[in-house]
């Protein structure tokens, strides 16, 4: 049984359909009939695989995020199974909607790719994630026939439910600002979602929002609206400065990430917001076990041990911190790419509530962010350096053998490789999945070291 006309192409959707999502230039890649067809696709999956007799969906400021979407919802409703449509919003909305009404969901957004693409995130009922080898590949191949054996006895309904309220309550149980001191904050949404989050989940706290590019606007006329480029945080820190702020948050374009500025317009490292919410999170005494993955800086693993918490080590990627918090039942997770990832939201990522942590921290005492966040910073980190390679895999060897025999040095292939030195310096070296990329993240005990191993190791890549 068909479920919709052939529209891009369905033949081959592996390049469509990731290891992690769903991600593609509209309309050259894929389109609304290749969204009916996912969608379809994706209703047979979840019925089958848990009996789920709805699903839930929101989407971004994209324009096409709202045919892509309703033509999704097609596919779902052919299959006979109904559409909670939650509308605008975040994907870590979107992951409260799934957890809260208990539904698989679908969120529309290329997060902080260009214009020009969109995609799919989808994840389990509860919020929990879907990755090629836990459901993305019957996915794409049902997508791909686009032909089904089973004949629905209906067909699905669909209804809207706005659920923006409801995400701000529930994240004021998890922290509480009401009692904070006052605070200027500035807020970079980058026409993205955060413009349209933000003003709900802050407003009437004893913050004074700044806004920066709260617009709506899926052509992201003012910057990308991708914070892990340090040319798109110009902007907020010149703003922190200009407004006397004490702290600025600049989102991504679907607001699950965050990243922090201080009061000197200065970033925040992700290691340093990992280590100060791990803290929080486990002084609430309900938990011990911390999620960092391998490129986290090394004070991660050492601040959450002096705190009596017991640090885990994954490889890179959501899939991989999200599945080591369901089998450690952690209470905290975090990247470097600023991605944090909390039990008590259903072991989803939201940049909101890292933010909100970070406020209170910032808030509840009276020091600057700049000397609060110094004590979860203790080393000099390169940031992630890419460089174009021809073979990755063959570089990357040359580089194990030169280090791999000095002595009292250590080599391991957990996510790529990792080579820790003697005098505590350490740097990992991973492939890209879909470029030919190397990225290179070294850390060392002061910067001229990390200078020093970044060339190094730069210099036998780049050959």
């Amino acid at each position: 049984m068909r479920s919709g006309a052939r529209g891009c192409g369905l033949s081959d959707l592996s390049a469509l359909i990731k290891a992690y999502d769903v991600r593609g230039v509209v309309p050259d890649e894929w389109d609304e009939d290749v969204s009916r067809a996912i969608g379809a696709a994706f209703a047979e999956f979840v019925l089958t695989e848990s009996g789920a007799t709805a699903v839930v969906t929101a989407h971004d400021m994209r324009e096409s995020s709202i045919p892509l979407s309703r033509a999704f919802a097609e596919g779902v409703i052919s299959r006979g199974v109904d559409v909670v449509e939650a509308g605008l919003g975040s994907t870590d909305l979107l992951y409260f909607a799934a957890g809260s009404l208990d539904l698989p969901g679908a969120m529309f957004t290329a997060s902080h790719n260009p214009a020009r693409y969109n995609g799919i995130k989808l994840c389990r009922a509860g919020a929990a994630p879907i990755g090629q080898d836990s459901g993305l590949l019957p996915i794409r191949e049902w997508a791909e026939r686009d032909r089904y054996d089973r004949v629905p006895d209906r067909v699905g309904s669909v209804s809207g439910r706005d659920v923006l309220a409801d995400y701000a309550a529930y994240l004021h149980s998890l922290v509480d600002l009401s009692t904070v001191r006052p605070l200027k904050v500035v807020v970079d949404a980058g026409n993205g979602m955060g413009g349209h989050t933000v003003p709900v989940v802050l407003a009437g706290l004893p913050l004074e929002v700044v806004p920066l590019y709260f617009e709506l606007d899926g052509t992201f006329p003012n910057h990308e609206a991708n914070p892990l480029d340090p040319a798109n945080l110009v902007d907020i820190q010149a703003a922190v400065r200009q407004h006397g702020a004490d702290i600025g948050l600049a989102f991504d374009g679907d607001a699950d990430r965050v990243f922090v500025v201080d009061e000197n317009g200065d970033p925040v490292s992700p290691s340093a917001v990992t280590a100060l919410v791990a803290v929080r999170e486990l002084a609430k005494g309900r938990g011990t076990t911390i999620i960092h993955n391998l490129i986290t800086s090394r004070s991660v693993p050492e601040i959450v041990r002096e705190h009596g918490g017991e640090p885990v080590r994954t490889r890179v990627g959501h899939s991989f911190i999200k599945e080591e918090m369901a089998r450690t039942d952690a209470v905290f997770g975090g990247e470097h790419s600023a991605h944090y990832y909390f039990r008590d939201f259903w072991r989803a990522d939201t940049g909101m509530l890292a933010a909100m942590h970070v406020l209170a921290a910032l808030g509840e005492q009276g020091r600057p962010l700049s000397e609060l966040a110094a004590a979860y910073s203790r080393y000099a980190a390169s940031g992630e350096i890419n460089s174009t390679v021809d073979d990755a895999a063959a570089r990357a060897a040359e580089v194990r053998k030169a280090f791999e025999e000095q002595d009292g040095v250590t080599v391991d292939e957990l996510d790529g490789l990792t080579v820790e030195l003697p005098d505590g310096a350490w740097f990992n070296l991973r492939a890209s999945n879909t470029e030919p990329l190397l990225r290179l993240n070294v850390e060392a005990p002061d910067a001229a070291r990390m200078t020093e191993l970044t060339d190094r190791v730069l210099g036998m890549v780049r050959a």
